[in-house]
């Protein structure tokens, strides 16, 4: 075997991460909100980018048409002594114009009290005793859901003070709203909202102190330990479902989301789909021509070049920020074309949908689409989704003219189907199987099983009647 050294040319095609192209890659994954920070963050860093507030009339005759701002060239160069003089000429324009001015509001949104805040406010307005400090400690050691994740022996030895005044420390705690909170156990939590059942029989603490055989759905055991007949043992299990066993979860946690801004809005207008980019929130940017003067000077010098690559940065920034709403327009006009049927009749109607069904038709690659509906809402006649709510998979065949249909179209019918049984002989989940098949839905019993619990229905046992 020979060995050695030479020169060889070789011709080799690859796709180069240029900072610009990241900057554009980040720019179409983002929301509404988050471009809005985004550009506020770009306005900071360069000097050369301003916001512009146009009226919607102004906006139309000033700014370019979306054929005009598609560069010919992979280098997008500008020439940006004519891009002042015209900018100049569209201030005049705009001071000749009288426009009425509008004044705008932000969407301010009222924080929510935490479970925390709620108790704690409870607390300082009632007149306590010593115990207030102790019993500060406890709500700081609840948990989400309301219950207490501390013995009171813990709670005791923690704040120097004796048992008897944790116990009455924690007795306070569990009077205040909502009732259930300061619980050890799910028997307790239960216990303490009693009070909001008027009249409630006397046998319904007996009857918490049997919960396993409750969910279990072995009635038959209650009724003979409790001595009742089993039909009152299901008129109790009814009062008990009225009850809350997480009553902490009524309250937002510190940073939970209050709100939800579309970035796709979906109006029907006379039969037709009219689709609006929601990019209000985001500024209108534009160059600022305090630096014009910098670009007169001689080439070469540092002042100049500083200047021409901020102003190429800004401008790649402004064409990212186009193409991204170009292209959420592009998704969301096709996700319109393949759920019309969905938007006017409902989640019945929703057809399957992949991520590559939708490149093809827009003539991108399969990963542009899924940034571009990544962690983005879409507002629609049928309520917010997120976009990766019509990217439904297919199971089996469909009930109507042989197309797939999805998961949560088979979730709906089986809910149906259920709806209808009979309480006194429900159906099980293999005969619910069976039913399905006969409507053309061939899934297995461990299927029908994973979707009941996913629709937060019980078991065959705890759903009949007696």
């Amino acid at each position: 075997m020979r060995l050695g050294y030479g020169l060889n040319l070789e011709q080799t095609q690859k796709l180069i991460m240029t900072p610009e192209l990241r900057q554009a890659i980040t720019i179409l994954q983002l929301s509404a909100l988050e471009l809005s920070t985004y550009v506020e963050e770009q306005l900071l860093e360069n000097p050369l980018l301003e916001t512009q507030e146009e009226s919607s009339d102004l906006k139309e005759e000033v700014e370019p048409t979306v054929e005009e701002e598609r560069p010919t060239e992979e280098k997008w160069e500008v020439d940006w002594q004519d891009y002042f003089h015209d900018q100049d000429e569209n201030r005049v324009r705009q001071e000749r114009v009288v426009v009425e001015e509008k004044q705008r509001f932000d969407p301010f949104i009222a924080t929510s009290p935490t479970l925390l805040e709620h108790l704690l406010e409870q607390l300082h307005v009632q007149k306590v005793s010593a115990s207030l400090d102790v019993a500060e400690y406890i709500v700081g050691n609840l948990d989400d859901n309301g219950y207490l994740m501390l013995t009171l022996d813990e709670v005791a030895r923690d704040t120097n003070v004796p048992l008897p005044t944790a116990e009455e420390a924690l007795a306070l705690i569990q009077t205040l709203d909502p009732l259930g909170v300061g619980a050890r156990n799910l028997e307790e939590c239960l216990l303490l909202q009693l009070p909001l059942l008027p009249d409630y029989p006397p046998e319904l603490p007996d009857l918490l102190k049997h919960l396993e055989d409750l969910a279990a759905g072995r009635l038959q055991r209650i009724a003979h330990a409790l001595k009742i007949t089993i039909n009152r043992v299901q008129e109790l299990a009814d009062l008990v479902r009225k009850l809350d066993p997480k009553p902490g979860l009524s309250f937002f946690g510190p940073g939970d989301v209050r709100y939800v801004v579309p970035d796709v809005v979906i109006e029907e207008v006379e039969g037709e789909f009219i689709i609006l980019v929601n990019d209000i929130t985001v500024p209108r940017l534009g160059i600022n021509k305090t630096y014009r003067e910098a670009l007169r000077l001689e080439e070469g010098t540092d002042t100049r070049k500083f200047v021409e690559q901020k102003l190429n940065a800004a401008a790649w920034l402004i064409r990212s920020i186009e193409q991204r709403r170009l292209t959420l327009y592009k998704v969301s006009n096709a996700i319109v074309k393949w759920q019309t049927e969905f938007l006017r009749h409902g989640i019945r109607h929703l057809r399957p949908l992949t991520l590559r069904d939708i490149a093809e038709e827009i003539g991108v690659h399969e990963s542009t689409v899924s940034r571009a509906t990544a962690h983005k809402y879409i507002q629609t006649p049928r309520g917010i989704f997120e976009f990766k709510f019509f990217f439904a998979n297919s199971m089996g065949k469909g009930l109507q003219n042989d197309s797939g249909i999805t998961t949560d179209v088979i979730k709906l019918v089986l809910k149906d189907i259920i709806a209808t049984e009979n309480p006194k002989n429900p159906y099980s989940d293999q005969k619910l199987a069976d039913l399905l098949k006969a409507k053309n839905i061939d899934i297995s019993r461990r299927t029908v099983a994973k979707y009941r619990d996913e629709l937060g229905i019980a078991a065959t046992t705890v759903r009949k009647r007696y």
